[in-house]
């Protein structure tokens, strides 16, 4: 059997001018300008699914939906639904079902192992259960964006948070970035960053290249692509 290629991923985060994503309550984020806002619904918009880590989920306790005419109106034409897959990614599954995300106009997905998927396979919650699982219990990551590319998954935009991010990196399976830096300071030795897990050394961090950099009401957009792994 081909193995497939996974989705084109592209991150998506705002982070404080000091690399900070939550401050350390790890209160949900809505420290981003009108601006940075609009930029994520782009991003979204170009997305066939957006993929974010249960704690994403628990700390907003909703997602972002395309609501921008023009955007609906371009994906309406490419023949895509009005919005994109909403995908969970999480071992445990352990999250609240009466978050306001399940009363969403939105497809959902979770993908999960067989402990966290059991809750909820007999619900009506998500439309589809990914179960995919490593010898150590915890979701096989690769494989699970493998059978997105089997399931018709080309573009997909990943929302967070640290822990899912660091691990894609790690598996080299991020293709682009986008940072809004926030003219604010966070600080905190336990206020998470854009890449958590157990962090890269120097000489084998993953390397970026800067593709563009725009300025907003004092927020800087930095796009980048992701080099290869040095040798």
């Amino acid at each position: 059997m081909t193995q497939q290629n996974p989705p084109r991923i592209t991150v998506v985060l705002a982070m404080s001018a000091d690399g900070k994503i939550a401050d350390v309550t790890k209160a949900p984020a809505r420290f981003g300008s009108i601006a940075d806002k609009a930029h994520l619904e782009q991003q979204i918009a170009r997305s066939d699914a957006v993929l974010f880590g249960a704690q994403t989920l628990r700390a907003y306790g909703t997602t972002l939906t395309v609501s921008h005419r023009e955007l609906l109106q371009h994906r309406l034409i490419n023949g895509k639904p009005s919005q994109p897959i909403h995908i969970v990614i999480s071992n445990s599954g352990d999250f609240n079902p009466d978050l306001r995300f399940f009363k969403q106009p939105v497809e959902r997905w979770l993908i999960s192992t067989a402990t966290g998927a059991m809750f909820w396979q007999a619900r009506a919650e998500f439309k589809r259960i990914l179960v995919f699982e490593t010898a150590t219990g915890e979701v096989d990551i690769r494989a699970a964006l493998q059978q997105l590319t089997i399931l018709g998954i080309a573009q997909l935009g990943v929302l967070g948070g640290g822990k899912l991010v660091a691990n894609l990196l790690e598996l080299n399976l991020i293709n682009e970035i986008w940072l809004t830096v926030c003219p604010l300071i966070l600080g905190g030795f336990d206020a998470p960053t854009p890449v958590g897990g157990s962090g890269f050394l120097a000489k084998v961090a993953p390397r970026l290249q800067l593709m563009e950099v725009r300025t907003e009401n004092q927020e800087v957009f930095l796009h980048y692509c992701l080099q290869q792994f040095p040798d």
